[in-house]
């Protein structure tokens, strides 16, 4: 009996082909975005913690300002918090308080205009300690970096990110120039290594100056913005957190921890938050574009009313013959799931190409994008599809059902 229903609704539905596609075009349109957010928030979703990946799991940063568990620290919120100073960041590299961290590394950040003769452009300067590349496991490709003795006496040297030799000497040869920083000159020393963005920072845009020459003579200040920790082994990171805290707060000369006031995290705490964040993100977009499936099942409704109403004659006929109000629901509710199910498919299959042409034009970019299709995708797209032609075809469906038949026959 089913397929009986089945030949019956798809031989009307193909007699109107027009008014068939145009039918389903809201509900194409709507699966096909859903799609679309959930497999682009998915990629984005794994380059931001593909790059966090890259710098290595066996991270420890510690910002300053006090922060909920799972919550920002002031610092990240656009708060200027001074407590964190370098002396801290050399309290718990003394030997015996931290026993599994094999290199800490401070940081101040800043922007300024940099120039060469009559070269200019804006970039990003990091102030930072000379074991900056044992803890970001990176090297200079050219020169050297700077050393600690540089460092302690605000040595005037730099070293350059590959996007501002680039875009500064095109093509000259940068080591030994002398370029000007905030009128301040500075000499060339060395040439990192290419790195890419990571943490939504492009790593190749920066200028590296020793931490006390970035801190006293660009930026006039004595605290620094951040510090990252090296750890032996991703399985010593929770004892390393707590030995750091430990240190900072006999710095600080704090008893309680609740009156913290730094924030100590890990790359695999960055991540979580991170995962949190973007999937609560993904769904609620993917919540917005499912809002166009409404729209569309209210076309497919008055489509099918209209439709109702023009075979209100052949309805009364076959009611006239012996078909049942069973019959009747059944042909009308199959026909609007059959046009709601065609319409999922093709919005699937338009809203994972589509999906596909994104992550391939990453890729050519050099990002770390993934293309993903869940299963819940599929689910969501062929699951929904039904739903819609199910509650949306019943009004319709029920009006064909409820015709008189001599009535029905009547009707011009």
């Amino acid at each position: 009996m089913l397929s009986a229903y089945l030949k019956i609704s798809l031989r009307s539905l193909r007699s109107k082909k027009s008014r068939s596609f145009l039918t389903m075009l809201g509900v194409i349109i709507g699966i096909a975005a859903v799609v679309i957010v959930m497999s682009v928030g998915a990629g984005a979703q794994s380059l931001i913690l593909n790059q966090i990946k890259s710098a290595g799991v066996n991270l420890i940063g510690v910002l300053p300002g006090a922060s909920e568990e799972e919550g920002p620290p002031a610092s990240v919120m656009g708060i200027s918090i001074t407590t964190l100073t370098y002396d801290n960041i050399e309290a718990v590299l003394k030997p015996g308080r931290a026993l599994h961290i094999v290199a800490g590394a401070s940081y101040v950040q800043g922007t300024a205009t940099t120039s060469w003769y009559n070269r200019s452009i804006d970039t990003n300067f990091t102030g930072t300690t000379a074991s900056y590349l044992s803890v970001e496991e990176t090297d200079v490709v050219r020169g050297r970096f700077f050393t600690q003795e540089e460092e302690k006496n605000m040595a005037r040297v730099a070293v350059l990110g590959s996007e501002v030799v680039d875009n500064l000497f095109s093509g000259a040869d940068p080591i030994g120039q002398t370029i000007r920083i905030k009128k301040e000159s500075f000499r060339v020393i060395g040439l990192m290594e290419s790195r890419g963005t990571s943490g939504f920072q492009n790593l190749d845009n920066q200028i590296y100056l020793p931490l006390y020459t970035a801190q006293k003579l660009l930026l006039g200040i004595n605290h620094i913005t951040l510090a990252r920790f090296r750890v032996d082994s991703a399985e010593n990171i929770d004892q390393s957190m707590e030995d750091i805290k430990i240190v900072l707060r006999e710095e600080h000369d704090i008893p309680d921890p609740s009156q913290d006031d730094f924030t100590v995290r890990s790359q695999l705490q960055a991540m979580d938050a991170l995962n949190n964040v973007t999937n609560a993100l993904k769904f609620f977009l993917a919540a917005i574009a499912a809002i166009s499936l409404i729209v569309g099942g209210v076309g497919v409704m008055n489509i099918m009313l209209a439709s109702v109403t023009e075979r209100t004659r052949e309805i009364g006929l076959r009611k006239a013959v012996g078909a049942t109000k069973t019959d009747i629901l059944s042909q009308i509710l199959l026909e609007t799931i059959a046009i709601t199910l065609a319409g999922g498919i093709i919005g699937f299959i338009i809203g994972t190409l589509f999906s596909a042409l994104v992550a391939a034009v990453m890729r050519y970019l050099a990002y770390e994008w993934d293309f993903v299709i869940s299963l819940l995708s599929i689910v969501l797209g062929i699951g929904v599809s039904l739903a819609v032609g199910l509650v949306f075809g019943l009004a319709p469906a029920k009006r064909a059902a409820d015709l008189h038949p001599i009535e029905a026959l009547r009707h011009e």
